[in-house]
């Protein structure tokens, strides 16, 4: 996986994303898809600048990746205290 060239300031969430969908062994593709089947329609582009921080997040779509990723919103914001 090739690193990232620089973190945005658009998020604070961002990386804390990537490194929880990681420990849940999910793909972009996959955390995709089940924001699609939650009404949230953003493309692989659209997800990759969230996690790169490039991208402000709206609170719809920072519902759904909690609830995706089966953290309380806190945990977006700090993943290490899970």
């Amino acid at each position: 996986m090739p690193t990232r060239k620089s973190i945005g300031t658009e998020n604070l969430i961002g990386q804390n994303i990537v490194l929880l969908r990681k420990r849940k062994n999910l793909k972009q593709t996959d955390l995709l898809a089940h924001l699609q089947v939650r009404g949230i329609d953003i493309n692989q582009s659209a997800l990759s600048a969230i996690e790169g921080q490039h991208r402000k997040v709206s609170d719809r779509e920072l519902l759904a990746i909690s609830d995706i990723l089966g953290v309380p919103l806190e945990a977006l914001f700090s993943p290490d205290n899970l």
